[in-house]
């Protein structure tokens, strides 16, 4: 999704890609363009050495990386260069801030034959060359159930249950301003309460719901699971957190699915290579290594799960979903009344 800001994946992401190369501050930098394809991401993305070696001996193409922070930031860096990118292609813009590059007409049309297999259920309506889909992070609340067993106290078992006096002060949020997985909390309450969702919050406030800014503060330090091993045993993560810290489950039904894109950029100089980075991204040996290298669920049908995951992390069977354009049409309004419902 930072956060996306700060998944969870930038703390324990597997195989790091340590590719990027000197000079590859724009693209524009590059001395050979038609050898080598430029990658802007956020700073949590990671894949197995192995995989981008495999691409640059089949593609031919040096692959650099360059990151530059989260998807707010890969959002607002691409959307005020169109024609002028960074880079040959962007990936980890998410689909709460989508609609503002396509709206910058900062991308370049391209429709992947891989995208069938599943990738193409995820597009942007009305857009679907603008932005194709890689990846699935649920955001969802996570639980240290390890805690309230020792406690002997029964674990809530869905988003409903955190209004009850029972959960009181046991759970931290991230404001939805300033963190992407905070933002996906927020949706998925607008998706699950509709026109009732700032009573919901309302109640969460009132039941001593503690609001930090990001991901990092909340799951690192305040989470009882996490590493700073804090005082709030429910905390707002992702579906899959529960892979990577044992004794920890998801509440599966109120997730809001962030889905991270990859896309071409407008002027890019290797547009035919950033075409076959797509269709990389979309093979395979690729989604089968995602959950692994960045702790997100692929988008392509049939990709094999690694096996604890099937019993630690599974994949919401239902998740709340919004067209991005929906969400960049009503953000701002939202977040004015989250502001005046929880005062964080």
């Amino acid at each position: 999704m930072k956060i996306r800001a700060t998944v969870l994946r930038r703390v324990i992401a597997v195989g790091l890609v340590a590719a990027t190369a000197a000079g590859t501050a724009s693209c524009a930098s590059s001395s050979d363009s038609a050898s080598e394809v430029n990658l802007l991401t956020h700073d949590s993305f990671a894949l197995p050495q192995n995989l981008v070696d495999d691409f640059q001996r089949e593609t031919g193409l040096k692959l650099n990386i360059q990151k530059s922070g989260d998807a707010g930031q890969l959002s607002s860096v691409v959307s005020l260069t169109p024609g002028s990118p960074k880079a040959d292609a962007v990936f980890g813009i998410d689909n709460t801030f989508a609609a503002r590059p396509i709206e910058a007409a900062a991308l370049e049309p391209y429709t992947s034959p891989l995208a069938a297999k599943g990738a193409a259920e995820f597009a942007v309506t009305g857009h679907e060359d603008q932005l194709t889909a890689v990846d699935r992070g649920d955001v969802c609340l996570n639980v240290d159930d390890a805690w309230f067993e020792d406690k002997g106290v029964e674990p809530p078992t869905s988003i409903d249950d955190l209004t009850q006096p029972t959960y009181r002060d046991l759970t931290v949020v991230m404001d939805p301003a300033t963190s992407s997985p905070g933002m996906g909390f927020l949706l998925s309450t607008i998706g699950r309460f509709k026109s009732k969702a700032f009573d919901y919050w309302r109640g969460l406030s009132g039941n001593g719901v503690q609001v930090v800014s990001g991901w990092e503060q909340a799951y690192n330090q305040l989470f009882s699971a996490g590493e700073g091993h804090g005082s709030k045993p429910i905390v707002v993560s992702y579906a899959s957190s529960p892979a990577a810290t044992p004794g920890t489950s998801a509440i599966l039904d109120s997730c809001f699915a962030q889905i991270e894109y990859i896309g071409i950029l407008k002027g890019a100089r290797n547009s035919d290579g950033a075409r076959k980075l797509v269709d990389f991204m979309l093979s395979p040996a690729v989604q089968a290594a995602l959950p692994t290298a960045m702790y997100v669920y692929p988008v392509q049908k049939n990709t094999p799960m690694p096996a604890d995951w099937r019993q630690r992390a599974p994949a919401p069977g239902w998740t709340v979903r919004m067209d991005p354009n929906w969400i960049n049409k009503n953000r701002e309004e939202w977040l004015t009344q989250w502001r005046a419902t929880v005062k964080p």
